[in-house]
């Protein structure tokens, strides 16, 4: 019988380990069929490196018992910049992205790169200075920002809520730190976050609804970003609504998901009811603490976008949805509205087993997602094999 053995590389060993796939050398010999002295050797360069230690004993099958291997995530550090509308949050993190200091700023998106950048500038040294760090200890940085992105390039491509951010070079703004800069759009990096540092093999869509709507796609536990880094914009899809009434979308077509559905359509339509409040948030916090009018609001968003979302389980059939972003705060009854309309208008095969929640931690995906966009750029295989090499 033959085995499917994966490769043998520096980077691939590092990456069976860091996951918990393999928890020792014997392990990686069977996991890649590479030979012992190959396996050997290479683990050695690691722990050389100081991304890998050997410590404690694991269960014997016979024999001696294996030493065991860890991954050593306080080898290094990187910086997560979860950049938004009105607000960043930076952060710190270690290799496992588990945050070590982190800090958040209003920010206007609009007044452009400059200041933004120069903003996230200060708030990255001060988080820095809170861990006990030095710029020098960055191996890399990841920023999450919203709209499109070439991610070859960390340049934003015509974002629609971003003026005067289009083609600026990002990774450009943090020169001090000599490492490498991942740029992506903020849905896919919170898709990230959600999967966590231990990753998974699944299909999912992460959906976003903030300001702005958005999907994050992930198939075989990778984020998906189509032809031109376009996939999961779902917030300008057309949907049509039950009373016939039209709205105009800021991106100039009518009757948009986003529109009617994302947190700017939530306010419009709660002051339009009445309700005293003056923010998207303030609704979100009313429906959280029982208002029966904002409850209602928020249901009727997350029936809106689960005509949306039916669509796609039958187009993609994943394993999950997870919802995520400021509205996603809300809780139950965003969850409920959203059930009630894919349940209803999916096909019974594509939603039998499909399981949908809200993030845990919708406030911190965007970090934690960014953390793990730079530590999976910094420990690919080749990134390591040039580590190893220096």
């Amino acid at each position: 019988m033959h085995v499917a053995h994966s490769s043998a590389s520096a980077g691939a060993l590092l990456r069976h380990v860091r996951t918990g796939r393999a928890r020792s050398r014997a392990e990686l010999v069977a996991l890649t069929g590479a030979s012992r002295n190959t396996v050997s050797a290479r683990v050695d360069q690691l722990i050389a490196a100081n991304l890998l230690a050997e410590g404690g004993r694991g269960w014997s099958t016979g024999g001696r018992p294996p030493t065991l291997l860890r991954f050593n995530s306080r080898a290094g550090c990187v910086l997560a910049v979860d950049l938004g509308v009105t607000s960043v949050d930076v952060a710190v993190t270690d290799l496992s992205a588990e945050i070590l200091a982190t800090i958040g700023h209003p920010i206007d998106i609009a007044e452009g790169p400059g200041p933004v950048l120069a903003e996230v500038d200060r708030l990255a040294q001060l988080v820095l200075a809170e861990a006990d760090l030095e710029p020098a200890d960055v191996c890399a940085v990841g920023v999450g920002v919203p709209g499109p992105v070439e991610h070859s390039s960390g340049r934003p491509s015509h974002p629609p809520i971003m003026p005067g951010w289009h083609d600026f070079p990002i990774p450009s703004a943090f020169g001090r730190y000599e490492c490498p800069v991942y740029v992506d759009n903020d849905v896919n990096v919170m898709a990230l976050g959600e999967m966590g540092a231990a990753g998974s093999a699944q299909d999912v869509l992460v959906v976003k609804v903030g300001t702005g709507i958005g999907c994050g796609v992930i198939v075989d536990g990778r984020v998906y970003r189509g032809a031109q880094g376009s996939a999961g914009d779902i917030g300008h899809i057309h949907v049509s609504t039950p009373d016939g009434r039209v709205v105009t979308c800021r991106c100039g077509q009518e009757n948009c998901l986003e529109a009617l559905a994302g947190g700017g359509a939530l306010l419009r339509d709660a002051v339009a009811a009445g309700l005293p409040v003056g923010t998207t948030r303030e609704v979100v916090e009313r429906a959280a603490q029982g208002d029966g009018a904002a409850i209602e609001l928020v249901r009727e968003a997350g029936r809106t976008l689960g005509t949306v979302l039916a669509a796609l389980v039958n187009f993609f059939n994943p394993h999950r949805i997870v919802i995520t972003g400021g509205v996603a705060q809300a809780g139950v009854p965003l969850l409920a509205g959203i059930r009630e309309s894919v349940y209803r208008r999916s096909m019974p095969l594509a939603a039998r087993a499909l399981e949908i929640t809200v993030s845990a931690a919708p406030e911190l995906s965007g970090r934690v997602g960014a953390a793990l966009m730079a530590i999976e750029g910094f420990l690919d295989e080749e990134s390591v094999e040039q580590t190893l090499a220096r």
